[in-house]
């Protein structure tokens, strides 16, 4: 059997390239082609405390073609790094969707589809990206533009001009690849950049001209930002020496979704370096604001099991064991309740504007 692990060195497609060449070597030396893909979980990560990323360990999985339950599986691989190779070649970038439709044929004489759906065609993407050690953006796999951005930033998007001060408060939708070559930073003038978890709050934000009054990039990805929005954030933050400040739920998913933007995912760990901001801020909402804002308690929400069980799985991750977090989620747990942001217009439809931002900003008061 012929292990490989195609080298990493010089540009995507000599990557793609010699990721095709080294099955044709093994072929011709009468081997059984084999990948090494790395293993994309929990059990294959550890945690760099010096620089404050997760990196991905050392474990990989073999994949080869003469094992019955791993032939289709190369074959799979191997037609979306064709796919993706035709992309290089074109200078073309394409959708997670049409890699499938792309990939997707009847192998002859059979009636065996190549791929019967997206879920199988999806993970292999990934599975390359690892492999390669490139970007789904550097292969040129865009998705859904998903997030919104606003304030004294303007860039250059294939060519055009854009100022995200003057497009009204409907703002710049973020495109999924912001690569240099893609997307170029032309001036920044904001002091900080807040990223915000839901698209109501950023468009509470952005209709009151928040982000001029406090000189800031308003950013947001609708949920758990989308990675063309957490690498514009690292890029502004990196090239711009912008702080990031991460407006969230209180709730397990919120406080996963700031380790996401810090420290990096666990899936795609490699990822890291060049996706999580590691001196980005918590800036709420924490569990002891609703008292401190004078939060009833009837606009909280009883956990259930299922947050339950994850708050104590987050308190279990290396990188939420610094002493202050620890009371965080011990103190929600103990409560007994999640709170929404959307629970501060509780209080009035601007207190998020004109009461609770600026005195967390005026009090430095955020979770490291």
């Amino acid at each position: 059997m012929a292990t490989m692990r195609p080298k990493t060195t010089g540009s995507v497609e000599k990557r793609l390239i010699g990721l095709a060449d080294l099955v044709v070597q093994a072929a011709e030396r009468g081997k059984d082609p084999t990948i090494d893909i790395p293993v994309r979980a929990l059990s294959n990560v550890k945690f760099n405390e010096s620089r404050g990323i997760i990196e991905m360990g050392g474990n990989r999985q073999a994949r080869s073609f003469f094992n019955v339950g791993m032939a289709k599986k190369f074959m799979q691989t191997m037609l979306v790094a064709d796919a993706l190779s035709e992309l290089q070649r074109a200078g073309l970038t394409t959708s997670l969707r049409e890699i499938y439709y792309r990939a997707k044929h009847t192998i002859q004489d059979s009636h065996e589809n190549t791929f019967d759906g997206q879920n199988e065609s999806d993970p292999l993407i990934e599975d390359l990206e690892v492999t390669l050690a490139a970007l789904r953006e550097e292969l040129h796999v865009r998705a859904e533009n998903a997030g919104t951005v606003i304030g004294p930033l303007v860039v250059v998007d294939d060519g055009d001009r854009v100022d995200c001060a003057k497009l009204g408060k409907g703002g710049y939708s973020v495109p999924s690849i912001v690569e240099p070559e893609y997307l170029r930073i032309k001036s920044c003038t904001a002091d900080f950049i807040l990223l915000i978890e839901k698209g109501t709050q950023w468009n509470r934000l952005a209709e009151d001209k928040f982000w001029r009054k406090y000189n800031c990039i308003l950013l947001t990805g609708n949920g758990q930002p989308p990675r063309g929005v957490r690498r514009l954030a690292r890029r502004l933050h990196e090239e711009m020496r912008l702080p990031v400040y991460v407006l969230v739920d209180n709730d397990p998913w919120g406080y996963y979704i700031y380790s996401v933007v810090k420290q990096g995912s666990i899936n795609l760990a490699f990822e890291s370096q060049r996706m999580a901001i590691p001196k980005a801020k918590f800036m709420g909402l924490s569990s002891t604001d609703p008292e401190k804002y004078g939060l009833p308690r009837n606009v909280g929400i009883k956990l259930n099991e299922k947050d339950i069980d994850r708050a104590k799985e987050i308190l279990n991750y290396q990188w939420f064991q610094k002493k202050e977090w620890q009371k965080e989620i011990r103190h929600m747990l103990s409560v007994g309740l999640k709170y929404e942001l959307d629970a501060l217009a509780n209080k009035d439809f601007q207190f998020l504007t004109n009461k609770y931002l600026p005195r967390k900003l005026k009090d430095r008061d955020w979770l490291d």
